[in-house]
């Protein structure tokens, strides 16, 4: 039998010479989640012995990031806001440079502003839909995908954080299968160019979902619908609410002026520096 604390320094040693970031981190997490208990209890009690059964399972746990699978996959979720989400091979992992765009929402946006109709377009794990709806308990939140998995994963996770009452889940493109016009338009939608996707980690590139991250030659084919399309499901003075990736600041900018129903653009720096969120208010 091995203890926790051999376990989790052989795990580290191991992960490190297989070439993760956060060998250590990530070993405290696999085993955390293996053994259901939390990062107290594995300090509390370095001596506890894990039994063959555990070992073994763990050991599988282990083979798998070795092998580069994300540690969010392999224990089946992800924090974000502070709040636990179901991830699996049907969604993105939900990032924390994602909580911007919610903290940009919620700089326009009170609990108590009123009923809203916000739609998430390319919900995923419905991560962006789910806090909105928990901040703003008299919203309703239309979240769309074209994945049928994914839309599943969404409303568990809104069913789990008590707000799936004032979700609607709806498969399809964009805006297509949902009808009216919205309050609060919010998007993480797929933003690599098709040529730069060899460049992303092996961790992305071999497990999460490329659909949900190739966005055509200049990476902005989304951006340019979802703007296109915004201009006329935004309610007057309502709000749009993108993220972006490297170096589309300037291209989005462009796409708000030039669609020319949109005013008060801005952009949002992440914690990192770089441009992360897009904003615009639709002109009455």
């Amino acid at each position: 039998m091995t203890d926790i604390r051999t376990i989790l320094h052989r795990t580290a040693c191991d992960l490190s010479a297989c070439g993760s970031p956060s060998p250590r981190l990530d070993a405290d997490v696999l085993l955390m989640h293996f053994l259901k208990t939390d990062r107290l209890q594995l300090c509390m009690h370095p001596e506890r012995n894990l039994s063959e059964e555990e070992a073994a399972g763990f050991a599988r746990w282990v083979d798998r990031r070795r092998r580069g699978e994300p540690v969010a996959y392999i224990v089946g979720e992800k924090e974000f806001w502070s709040l636990r989400f179901e991830v699996n091979r049907e969604v993105l992992i939900p990032r924390p440079e994602t909580e911007c765009l919610i903290e940009e929402v919620l700089g326009f946006y009170s609990p108590v502003g009123g009923d809203l109709r916000i739609i998430d377009i390319g919900t995923g794990s419905g991560a962006i839909g789910v806090v909105l709806a928990r901040e703003l308990p008299t919203a309703r939140v239309a979240a769309t995908d074209v994945s049928p998995g994914a839309l599943t994963v969404a409303g568990r996770n809104a069913f789990v954080h008590g707000v799936a009452e004032r979700m609607d889940f709806i498969q399809g493109d964009l805006f297509a299968t949902v009808p009216g016009k919205f309050d609060l338009i919010v998007s993480n939608p797929p933003y690599i160019p098709a040529d730069a996707y060899h460049l992303l980690p092996r961790g992305v590139r071999e497990f999460e979902p490329q659909a949900a991250l190739i966005a055509g030659p200049d990476g902005a084919a989304f951006h340019r619908e979802i703007i296109r399309e915004g201009a006329d499901r935004l309610k007057g003075g309502g709000r749009i609410f993108l993220e972006i990736g490297a170096g589309h600041k300037e291209l989005v900018e462009t796409l708000f002026r030039e669609e020319g129903a949109y005013g008060n653009i801005g952009f949002r720096k992440d914690y990192g520096g770089m441009d992360r969120v897009a904003s615009a208010r639709r002109k009455a």
